[in-house]
């Protein structure tokens, strides 16, 4: 069947991160995310991989962000048959009440908070767009967003496309396993299967080296 998979890049990138810290995994964040969806579909002809991610910025407790940031998506733009997709990161100051205060301090303190916009309802758009134009027999969705629930309901139900659900972050939601047709749990040995070569060479020959702070990158098996 034609498969389309649909990737949540933050909530792919903290589960990633999660593997790698609490069940002893090696670099994992050198993802090639084209043989992801081949081994998550394996008998299924892959039309399009959509990531969705926003850019970050560096900060001052850690500049690199954004170059590291850069290098993966660079990679990932030498990948055929994967499109980019691109929401927002919006800082503002709120006021949030202090977990215990101690006598005489303020109870609420005043902090920057960084929001990511747009990944989902642009996976959402691209979702269900590719499934009114009939692009796909199957999609993956790479998530555990719960507001995804919808927008996978109206594919399965009135487009009759089947979803299938792959969470990088177990355990999956209630609600997003309610409405879709199958569910995986993303385990490391498949994410360490599937790692990008070092270097990666673009069409220009220009080579593209994962980020050194990330250290050695779990090897291809």
């Amino acid at each position: 069947m034609r498969a389309a998979v649909y990737i949540d890049g933050f909530n792919l990138y903290y589960g990633i991160r999660a593997m790698m810290r609490t069940r002893g995994a090696g670099e994992l964040r050198w993802l090639d995310i084209l043989e992801l969806a081949r081994k998550l579909l394996p008998r299924d002809d892959i039309v399009i991989v959509r990531y969705f991610t926003a850019l970050v910025e560096g900060r001052p407790d850690d500049p690199g962000a954004a170059a590291r940031q850069r290098a993966y998506l660079r990679a990932l733009a030498t990948l055929p048959g994967v499109e980019l997709h691109f929401g927002t990161f919006r800082t503002r100051r709120v006021r949030l009440p202090r977990s215990n205060p101690k006598p005489g301090e303020p109870r609420t303190v005043e902090v920057l908070r960084t929001e990511e916009k747009g990944s989902d309802v642009n996976l959402a758009t691209y979702l269900l767009l590719d499934g009114f134009q009939d692009r796909y027999d199957v999609a993956a969705v790479v998530s555990n967003d719960s507001d995804l629930v919808e927008p996978i309901r109206v594919a399965r139900e009135h487009l009759r496309k089947e979803v299938f659900v792959v969470t990088p972050q177990p355990p999956m939601v209630n609600e997003l396993r309610r409405v879709t047709t199958r569910v995986r749990d993303l385990r490391p040995g498949v994410v360490a299967r599937c790692q990008l070569p070092v270097p990666v060479i673009d069409a220009h020959g220009r080579e593209i080296r994962p980020p050194a702070a990330w250290g050695p990158v779990t090897p291809r098996p």
